[in-house]
């Protein structure tokens, strides 16, 4: 019997062997999952005789059990490099018949499909053209070549701050007298002594009660103020300018005074305060300039004036601001409120082709009007032009993102994880492929992250499991069973040629 002890022994030694061999010929292959052999001890089945009197006849492998532990994950910097951090396996389509790997390394082939060094299609859950993902059924994964088109701009966001100690836009006050009989009285006009000022914008009546005295009566406020006139001095208009007088009044003069309002010139800096633009897009995603300018004509209240750089602008409406600076509301170029609060509607012409007019809305609800510069501290029109794939990556989630040229991101597919009631039941067909079984259960298959599936991190692999400082170890104690077994054969030689030698 010694002789099918030993040589069993030295069966199991030689696949221990095996395996351990195997395992560190494996030691650098990207999610290679290591494998440990496990034995049972054998007994004669026509033995009749008590439990206690049983002696082995040797032992057998029972299984090559993998270890699916996790391995080490190292970053490459490749786009489609792509490591499982967790439980699951990549599925792969091999002529329409499925396997799962931990392999994650793939590349593009020639029709644009995912495939891995031996050729197999990754699969996953496609999206549509406006980047919405199907998690209908898994298909092959692709990586679409064709421009995203454009979208043409509806609205532009705007976050500007208004200087609030900006000069109003006015020019030199209108002076026009009506003289009594008798009088003397001549101006050389009204003058502007504090460009901020809001009352410069009032309308003014200086009457003359008698020679040597007047009342000034704000018209637009319906205050009234009295001096007592001096010829070439100087007098205060609200607090924003002043009229001077020489000759002698007579009582009844009046000189009426109105505020003189700056015609708007996009091409003079002299007729606004503050000018800004920014970029829209049409449907055919043709590019133009739209210029934006600001205007202050009176304490809190601006007239807004917008146009494509090619062509006129025009106003299109006017922002009231609060005496804390913040934007009160909006009405339309009549005056009237605007249909939707802070927001201003108005059209632009288009020339290559696209629908025209093109219907924009600027929207200044983030606005201020703060002491200090003029300013943007957001412009984001929602609009863009077609773009060409430049770049994608691979979220967590296994979303295939694609970066397009246009500063625009659309989701192109979601790789998926199988997972398996038995992991063991799988059956390893090799280039780090497994196959499913009716002992590994039928595959779970979901997106990376949800319930007991892993994540996946883009630009690396996950590394083999094996570890190089145990193997070793291993190799030398299933070398030391092998050398014993070997030595029970020479022992049960040595007892034979004893009985041979009575």
């Amino acid at each position: 019997m010694g002789y099918q002890q030993g040589l069993s022994g030295l069966s199991a030694s030689s696949s221990d062997l095996d395996v351990i061999g195997n395992n560190i010929a494996n030691a650098n292959t990207v999610g290679f999952k290591s494998g440990a052999a496990q034995f049972a001890d054998m007994y004669a089945n026509s033995v009749a005789t008590a439990v206690g009197n049983q002696i082995g006849i040797g032992t057998k492998l029972a299984q090559v059990q993998q270890q699916f532990s996790q391995g080490t994950i190292t970053s490459t910097n490749q786009a489609l490099d792509v490591a499982i951090n967790g439980n699951g396996f990549f599925q792969l389509s091999n002529n329409g018949s499925l396997v799962y790997s931990r392999n994650g390394v793939f590349q593009l082939d020639k029709n644009g499909y995912i495939t891995n060094a031996q050729g197999l299609q990754l699969m996953g859950y496609a999206a549509n053209s406006n980047g919405v993902i199907n998690t209908a059924q898994t298909v092959p994964l692709t990586v679409p070549t064709a421009n995203i088109a454009p979208k043409a701009t509806t609205n532009i966001a705007a976050g500007l701050n208004l200087n609030a100690q900006d000069p109003l836009m006015l020019g030199t006050p209108t002076v026009t007298p009506t003289l009594a009989a008798g009088s003397t009285l001549t101006t050389p006009g009204a003058t502007i002594t504090n460009t901020a000022s809001g009352t410069n914008n009032d309308s003014y009546t200086v009457t003359f009660t008698s020679p040597t005295a007047y009342t000034v009566t704000d018209t637009t406020l319906g205050t009234t103020t009295g001096g007592t006139y001096t010829a070439g001095s100087p007098i205060s208009l609200g607090n924003g300018q002043t009229i001077t007088f020489n000759g002698v009044p007579a009582s009844g003069d009046v000189v009426a005074v109105a505020p003189t309002a700056v015609a708007f010139d996009q091409n003079s800096s002299s007729t606004y305060n503050y000018s800004t633009s920014t970029t829209v897009y049409d449907s055919l995603g043709g590019s133009q300039t739209v210029n934006m300018y600001f205007a202050k004509t009176s304490a809190g209240t601006w007239n807004v004036y917008a146009g494509v750089s090619t062509g006129a602008a025009s106003l299109i409406g006017h922002a009231n601001f609060n005496s804390s600076g913040t934007l009160l509301g909006t009405t339309d170029a009549s005056g009237t409120a605007t249909t939707t609060p802070y927001v201003f509607n108005f059209s632009v012409p288009t020339t290559d082709g696209s629908a025209t007019p093109q219907n924009l809305t600027m929207n200044i609800g983030g606005t201020t009007q703060y002491g200090g510069k003029n300013g943007v501290n957001s412009l984001q029109p929602d609009g863009y032009a077609a773009g060409t794939l430049t770049s994608f990556t691979i979220g967590a989630d296994g979303t295939l993102t694609g970066n397009y040229s246009n500063q625009q991101t659309a989701a192109l597919g979601q790789i998926v994880l199988a997972n398996f009631s038995n992991q063991n039941g799988l059956v390893n067909l090799g280039n780090n492929e497994f196959q499913q079984t009716s002992a590994s259960g039928v595959a779970q298959i979901s997106a990376p992250g949800s319930t007991n599936h892993g994540v996946l991190q883009g630009g690396a692999v996950e590394n083999s499991n094996v570890d190089l400082t145990s193997q070793l170890v291993d190799l030398i104690t299933a070398q030391r069973n092998y050398q014993a077994n070997a030595q029970t054969i020479k022992t049960q030689q040595t007892v034979d040629q004893t009985l041979i030698n009575l």
